[in-house]
C-alpha cells in the first residue's frame, strides 16, 4: 500500500476505467452503429445483423443521384479515388435509402465493403473512430450521419470539417463519408444570414459556416416528386411484393392517402404501401 497521494489517485482510476476495447469484428457484419465509450465501457463498433433498406431499384424519381452515388461507391470499394458525398433536399424522397441500397449494391456485387452509421451528437469522437479505420487499412468504409444539420451555438460542425480533413495526417484513405440533410448548407439560412448581419468581416463569418458543405465533393439534391413520380413509386413496391391491384384503383387510393398526408414523396408512397399491405395480408 503507497502512502504517495498520487500515486493512490491514479491506481484508482486504473480500477475504475474499462478495459482495453478489443478488436472490431469484421466479420460479424457489413454494417455497424458507431458506440462512443464512456467512463465505464469502451468504444465500441456494434454489428447490425438485420439493415433496415429497400433494393435500389425501387428507389424512383432519382435515377441520376442513384447512379452517380453508385458510381462514386464502387469506384471507392474498387480502392479508387472518390468523394465524400453530401445527400440534401426534400425530405422523404429516400435520402438515406439510398445510401443504403447503395451499400448493399456493392456487397451483392461480391466487392467487400462496410458501412458504419455515426450519430450527429457523436461526430466530436469522429476522430476516434478515425484511429480505428486507419488501423484497417484491410477494409473499406463508408461513414454515414443520417439527417446531419446544425444549429446556432452548435460547435459539432467545427469537428466534423476537422475530421472531414483529417488534420495533419489526412482522412484515412480506406474511408469516405457520407451525410444525409434537409439543409444544403447544413445549417439554417437566418443563421448564416444572422453572421453576415452582425460579425466584424461578414464574409469571413459566413465562409466558414458554409465552407463544412465545401468538404463534401459530391452534391446530390433530392427535389419533392410529382404525382405521376408518386404513382410509379408505389406500382414497383406492388409489383415487387406481389400486391394486386388494378391501377385505377391504386390511383383512387393512393391520392387519398396522398391528400390525408398534405404532401407527396416517397416516404408517403411507402407508407400507403404499408397500409396497402396489410388491408389485403400481404407480408413484406
Amino acid at each position: 500500500m503507497t502512502d504517495n497521494p498520487m500515486e493512490r489517485i491514479v491506481n484508482a482510476l486504473e480500477r475504475i476505467s474499462p478495459p482495453p476495447a478489443p478488436p472490431p469484428d469484421f466479420d460479424a457484419a457489413d454494417v455497424f452503429v458507431w458506440t462512443p465509450g464512456t467512463l465505464s465501457a469502451h468504444d465500441e463498433l456494434k454489428p447490425v445483423k438485420r439493415v433496415n433498406r429497400v433494393e435500389i431499384d425501387l428507389l424512383q424519381g432519382i435515377d441520376r443521384s442513384r447512379r452517380t452515388l453508385l458510381e462514386n461507391t464502387r469506384r471507392f470499394a474498387k480502392g479508387l479515388p472518390a468523394n465524400n458525398a453530401l445527400l440534401w433536399g426534400a425530405r422523404g424522397m429516400g435520402k438515406s435509402s439510398l445510401v443504403k441500397a447503395a451499400h448493399a449494391q456493392i456487397i451483392q456485387d461480391g466487392t467487400p465493403l462496410f458501412l458504419i452509421e455515426i450519430l450527429r451528437d457523436d461526430i466530436p469522437t469522429m476522430g476516434r473512430l478515425l484511429h480505428i479505420i486507419r488501423q484497417s487499412s484491410g477494409y473499406r468504409f463508408i461513414l454515414f450521419c443520417d439527417d446531419l444539420s446544425f444549429d446556432k451555438d452548435d460547435a459539432h460542425y467545427k469537428s466534423l470539417k476537422a475530421a472531414l480533413d483529417g488534420g495533419v495526417e489526412g482522412r484515412p484513405e480506406n474511408a469516405v463519408f457520407y451525410a444525409t440533410s434537409n439543409r444544403r448548407h447544413l445549417m439554417p439560412r437566418d443563421m448564416i444570414e444572422n453572421e453576415r448581419q452582425t460579425a466584424i468581416n461578414p464574409s469571413e463569418a459566413t465562409e466558414e459556416k458554409v465552407s463544412l458543405s465545401d468538404r463534401f465533393g459530391l452534391w446530390l439534391g433530392f427535389h419533392a416528386c410529382d404525382q405521376t413520380q408518386y404513382f410509379d413509386m408505389i406500382r414497383g413496391y406492388c409489383d415487387r411484393y406481389g400486391i394486386e391491384i388494378s391501377d385505377d384503383e391504386l390511383q383512387s387510393e393512393a391520392i387519398e392517402w396522398r391528400q390525408t398526408r398534405g404532401s407527396v414523396s416517397g416516404r408517403v408512397a411507402w407508407q400507403f404501401v404499408q397500409d396497402l399491405a396489410g388491408r389485403k395480408g400481404v407480408f413484406i
